[in-house]
């Protein structure tokens, strides 16, 4: 165990690990407006028929809609902020028990008392698993289902739940949030073929679906696409705000069928990296369909040791404003975890 003295002195040089700045929206994530987006149906068949059809997503406005409280902003206080940190080592395994004297928060370049600490946070985990139909035009369609399949059937627990999204020109939710593995399953195994790709309309609508569930729960998008953005109607700005507000953890796995840049969408690529970061989730970049289930596995780790710590915020910024937020560890070990939160 680390003493208080021996962790602070050891920190006092440590870099942080930041999310890169925020490029400009892409030119061809411009909004042509007026398209709907697929939504289950409100029956009780907790797969839904996937040609429910309701208002396309618009940008998101500047000021949130006060209705919705983020999970991470009420516990205990109104003031209370919660960080899910995901700390790994030099080997970039997860870096389970460490100590809170180990840890060290900042918002916006000043150091927080943290009041509440958890080494493995018992909150449950809501995830949308989103997958690109139109991946099926360059992969094994069949590995990818079965590897997804392998992941639903490892990373839920008693009290986690799931829902699957296929999203082409437009995103459906094919089951509801549930624990049933069957109805997951099938729901992958009846994605069908699709067109186009829209990334920000998938995370946004994830998002806010996510958001929805409310109370002291995880919220999670596992996001599989070859990172080729065509088809939004909202934009990447839109979309980053979603999953700020939403506070969502977001993982990428970028399924490049494309290896040489020079005939990839990169501009798509860098700006889905953009915002993982910012989240405090993860990218990935399999050469091959292959090591699709590996990759699931390393999520479900991280997953499973994630640090959650807790500290009001002195002083307290104005109500909707975005503040930076810093976490520190000790060397040798490299953390990732939300950059920004909204003071509501």
């Amino acid at each position: 165990m680390l003493g208080v003295g021996t962790a602070a002195a050891l920190l006092a040089g440590t870099d942080c690990v930041c999310a890169q700045d925020k490029p400009d929206r892409p030119p061809w994530s411009q909004s042509s407006g007026g398209k709907p987006t697929k939504s289950p149906s409100p029956s009780g068949d907790p797969t839904g028929p996937p040609d429910v059809i309701i208002q396309t997503p618009l940008p998101e406005p500047e000021k949130p809609q006060q209705a919705q409280t983020p999970k991470g902003t009420i516990k205990v206080n109104v003031n209370l902020v919660n960080v899910l940190v995901s700390v790994v080592d030099e080997q970039k395994r997860p870096a389970p028990n460490l100590p809170v004297e180990a840890f060290r928060v900042l918002e916006e370049g000043k150091l927080q008392k943290i009041e509440f600490f958890e080494q493995e946070t018992k909150w449950p985990l809501d995830i949308a698993l989103m997958i690109d139909a139109s991946l099926s035009a360059h992969m094994d369609i069949a590995f990818e289902r079965a590897a997804a399949n392998h992941f639903i059937q490892q990373v839920l627990r008693p009290e986690d739940r799931m829902s699957v999204f296929s999203f082409d020109e437009s995103v459906t939710q094919r089951t509801t949030f549930t624990d049933k593995v069957n109805v997951l399953q099938e729901a992958v195994a009846k994605v069908p073929d699709g067109a186009g790709t829209s990334i920000y309309d998938a995370i946004l609508l994830g998002s806010q679906s996510l958001a929805k569930r409310g109370g002291e729960r995880r919220r999670v998008i596992v996001l599989v696409t070859d990172g080729g953005e065509t088809t939004s109607n909202s934009d990447f700005e839109s979309a980053r705000r979603a999953a700020l507000r939403g506070e969502v953890l977001l993982y990428t796995v970028l399924i490049r069928p494309v290896k040489n840049e020079n005939g990839r969408n990169t501009a798509g690529e860098h700006a889905l990296q953009t915002i993982t970061e910012t989240t405090g989730g993860a990218m990935f970049f399999p050469d091959a369909v292959q090591e699709l289930s590996a990759i699931y596995d390393r999520i479900d780790a991280e997953l499973r040791t994630q640090y959650r710590l807790g500290y009001y915020p002195s002083p307290r910024g104005p109500a909707n404003s975005y503040r930076t937020i810093e976490v520190k560890v000790l060397p040798g070990y490299a953390a990732r975890h939300r950059t920004s939160y909204l003071v509501q």
